[in-house]
């Protein structure tokens, strides 16, 4: 209880510290002392400000935290008790009290009456409708028209009298004909609020539809029992509507990812005709780096201080360099010695793989671990009623971000011009004097250090193990397969297309069937295109 205590006293300081005009301090200090000689008034009156802090103050009240003292002058004052300190509420002044003052604030602990305790919960849960924020005014009025309490029905009324915001005035609406299901007058006011709820495509309001056309078909009134009935169906189509949008919002996010790991997998696949099935463990690479940021951060700074919150944005540039230096090692001393030879590259990097997944195993452990997001990719979005996670938002942004920057290395930097000589004609591009090895290590490094992104991104939509990567790294060779080796319009649309279609089947027919399905659909598209949507021209593909 203490802990409660400590946290809701700190949020009151902060609430009061938010507040740009006293009036609604001294209408408290007026309830508190009993000064008001007319306390509906009074209490209507906290209700209109709309200021949060009214609900602070109640619960801080009704827990001993508020306190009557007589100052110097022997006026009666109000004292809040917050984080160990002592304010005076009208002005919000510390007061320097001594022990002994301290001793005889705390005697005086002053609690609402239980018949007023009864009153403050009706100004605390309708003061948000008047909040100056629209959001906290639209979450309000769907939260009183969800209770469905009658002697709520009059303050929505009177509040949508007075709204001008339109999304707030459709929320208000909503609520008072959710609260009209169970608080009616007559059949035609209760049919008026079931057709509004269905134009609305009220989802909060269905199974207390669903419960009115049960009872109007007991009653024997078909006209409402029909309303009903067409407003279930319309809410359950726009279900069926946000489910498919859900889907389509989450294999765009799943397809960023793909993306962003088979960029790298498309370049050096197209560059050195390597099957590295060690690709995913690059991915694992950024999410165990982004970890180790997190708990770094965590440890250094505590996970409540504003640094802490930059712990993911440092871990991105971070994990490119970390996987990026392993993959420049790794070229030169393995790599190197399996150009252009599938076979042996494929059993090789195998290999590799499991060693590497060992090594998280014996570093990390082998169970998985959970990475903390900071606040900016903490929550959901809500656009037209689909619900959509921040960090898959960001995601997405993400993906465009890589895609940029790596079309902006090909095409407008001399290793970009080297890189895809290199990638034409090897032979051609050594003779002309282009350093073909360090290419071949930069280009290799670069692809390790984005498939390390793609598991620090990764890290904040799901947990960090050992075998993370592995369940990209088929989907990435898919990737690249049909988007045509080595070309990145053809993998960035691919594995868009095939996350999508990915996260659509999985629903329906679930999610090892809709896999099954997805290798089937790819299989009957390179039978009709073998070299993909976009097949490569060069004759050096073919030796």
């Amino acid at each position: 209880m203490k802990k409660l205590f400590f946290v809701l006293a700190l949020s009151l300081v902060s609430s009061f510290w938010g507040q740009e005009d006293s009036r609604t301090r001294l209408l408290l200090a007026d309830l508190v002392l009993e000064r008001a000689s007319d306390q509906n008034a009074l209490l209507s009156e906290l209700a209109e400000s709309g200021d949060s802090f009214v609900t602070t103050f109640v619960a801080a009240w009704r827990t001993g935290e508020v306190f009557t003292y007589s100052s110097a002058e022997g006026e009666a004052i109000v004292v809040v008790k917050a984080s160990e300190k002592y304010f005076e509420l009208s002005s919000w002044t510390e007061l320097e009290l001594s022990p002994a003052q301290i001793e005889e604030v705390e005697d005086n602990k002053n609690r609402p009456s239980r018949r007023l305790r009864r009153t403050l919960s009706n100004v605390t849960d309708t003061v948000d409708l008047a909040s100056k924020d629209v959001g906290t005014r639209i979450d309000a009025a769907l939260k009183l028209g969800q209770s469905q309490k009658e002697e709520y029905l009059p303050v929505l009324r009177a509040r949508l009298e007075k709204e001008q915001n339109g999304s707030a005035t459709e929320a208000l609406k909503e609520a008072i004909a959710i609260s009209l299901l169970a608080n009616y007058a007559d059949a035609e006011e209760l049919q008026q609020a079931v057709v509004l709820l269905g134009n609305y495509h009220s989802i909060a309001s269905k199974s207390k539809i669903e419960s009115v056309r049960d009872k109007a078909l007991e009653d024997g009134d078909e006209s409402l029992a029909a309303a009903a009935t067409q407003s279930i169906k319309q809410i359950e189509r726009h279900e069926e509507l946000l489910r498919h949008a859900g889907s389509i919002f989450r294999g765009i996010s799943t397809g960023s990812i793909l993306l962003i790991v088979a960029f790298g997998l498309a370049i050096t696949f197209g560059l050195m005709g390597i099957i590295n099935m060690a690709h995913g463990e690059f991915v694992a690479i950024g999410g165990y780096t982004c970890y180790v940021m997190n708990q770094y951060f965590g440890d250094r700074f505590g996970t409540q201080s504003d640094t802490y919150q930059m712990f993911f944005w440092c871990s991105i540039p971070l994990s490119f360099l970390v996987a990026g230096a392993l993959g420049w090692l790794l070229e030169i001393s393995f790599f190197r010695f399996l150009y252009k030879r599938p076979l042996e590259s494929l059993l090789a990097t195998w290999g590799l793989s499991m060693v590497m997944r060992q090594m998280f195993r014996l570093i990390f452990g082998a169970a998985n671990v959970q990475v903390g997001n900071p606040e900016s990719l903490s929550g959901n979005f809500e656009f037209w009623g689909l619900s959509m996670s921040a960090a898959r938002i960001f995601a997405i942004g993400f993906a465009g971000f890589v895609a940029l920057l790596t079309w902006a290395l090909l095409t407008k930097t001399n290793l970009g011009l080297y890189i895809r000589a290199v990638m034409q004609n090897r032979n051609m591009a050594s003779s002309l004097g282009i350093p073909v090895k360090r290419v071949n290590s930069l280009t290799f490094a670069f692809g390790c250090g984005l498939a390390a992104m793609a598991g620090a991104v990764l890290s904040q939509i799901g947990n960090v193990g050992p075998e993370m990567g592995q369940a990209y790294i088929v989907q990435s060779f898919m990737v690249v397969v049909v988007g045509g080796v080595g070309n990145l319009l053809g993998a960035g649309l691919s594995a868009l297309g095939i996350g999508v279609v990915d996260q659509i089947l999985q629903p329906l027919i679930g999610p090892i069937m809709g896999t099954i399905a997805v290798l089937f659909i790819i299989i009957l598209f390179l039978q009709w295109k073998p070299g993909g949507l976009f097949p490569t021209k060069s004759r050096s593909m073919e030796d």
